[in-house]
């Protein structure tokens, strides 16, 4: 039997903020929120990662249902599709029952077109609304409240939950509705893959031809090669510093949702399919858990080239 759409209620006095996630990006965009004296309820599978939120004024939610009964906007910063689905459509999720009407549900997290579409039906079911937000950015445009926020849903949702938004990022654009984003998310991804294979193509090409490598850098980076991750992850590969402002195995994951989609709208994309194979190495030795600049980790091996020689 199929629920009745209940009615919407527009909140009055100031809006109670939820947040789910608080990984690596997640902690730093909620925080931005807390700074601005806001008022925001946190949960996270561990509550550790979230202490820091806590300790900054965050109050603690025992769980979806909780934030959904008390919050008139909850976001979700999470890890993998299957994350999503949990957090929003099970029993004892955002979407149970006890969800306010009128709340508004922001994703933030890189998931499943068909999943957006399916969160923003049964929201429209409980009186809610969603919308579908991933970023990108990484861990650095989190810190700096600079990430390009796409987002797909209503125009009215967005326009109600801009102020938030504006205190994570400096680019947000309403895509379309729901899902679009997800799709606009996926070619973001697609540029990156290419773009990391490219950094670090030239990167090994310069360390063999016996070039400074910080000096090439400065001379390709002022022309048309100029882009964020050259600035930003290049300069940690040198460093070999592969820590992770965007996980190894989000970003297989991305690559994963992208070469799915491609494959049912008919188009092929080999470029993206020959990254994903390389990134698939990197994580089967055992970094899964690096930054996306890892990806030259596989093609040093390839190359035979020592990372101790470098």
């Amino acid at each position: 039997m199929q629920k009745t759409p209940a009615t919407k209620r527009q909140p009055t006095g100031p809006q109670r903020i939820g947040w789910i996630g608080t990984g690596v990006m997640g902690a730093a965009m909620c925080g931005h929120l807390l700074h601005a004296g806001l008022p925001v309820s946190v949960h996270n599978r561990t509550r550790s990662s979230a202490e820091p939120l806590l300790a900054a004024g965050a109050d603690w939610a025992a769980g979806p249902t909780s934030l959904a009964s008390s919050c008139d906007i909850i976001f979700t910063m999470l890890g993998l599709p299957q994350d999503v689905r949990q957090v929003y459509l099970a029993p004892d999720g955002l979407l149970a029952e006890s969800i306010r009407p009128g709340c508004v549900l922001v994703d933030m997290t890189t998931s499943e077109p068909s999943l957006a579409r399916e969160i923003a039906m049964r929201a429209a079911q409980s009186g809610a609304s969603s919308l579908d937000a991933p970023v990108s950015g990484g861990d650095v445009g989190a810190r700096n409240a600079s990430l390009s926020i796409m987002v797909g849903g209503e125009a009215g949702d967005l326009e109600r939950v801009m102020p938030l938004l504006q205190r994570m990022g400096k680019h947000i654009a309403l895509q379309g509705p729901a899902c679009a984003c997800q799709h606009t998310k996926m070619c973001n991804q697609i540029v990156i893959a290419g773009t990391m294979i490219g950094i670090c193509e030239a990167l090994l090409y310069g360390y063999r031809a016996g070039l400074d490598q910080r000096r090439m850098l400065s001379a390709i980076g002022g022309g048309a090669a100029s882009c964020w991750a050259l600035d930003n992850l290049a300069p940690r590969i040198l460093n070999r510093d592969f820590n992770p402002g965007f996980f190894v195995r989000h970003f297989i994951k991305d690559m994963g949702i992208a070469l799915k989609e491609a494959q049912q709208m008919g188009i092929v994309l080999p470029g993206l399919a020959l990254v994903n194979q390389l990134y698939l190495a990197v994580q089967a030795g055992g970094g899964e858990a690096l930054g996306t600049q890892a990806l030259m980790l596989a093609l040093e091996k390839l190359s035979a080239i020592e990372p101790e020689s470098r």
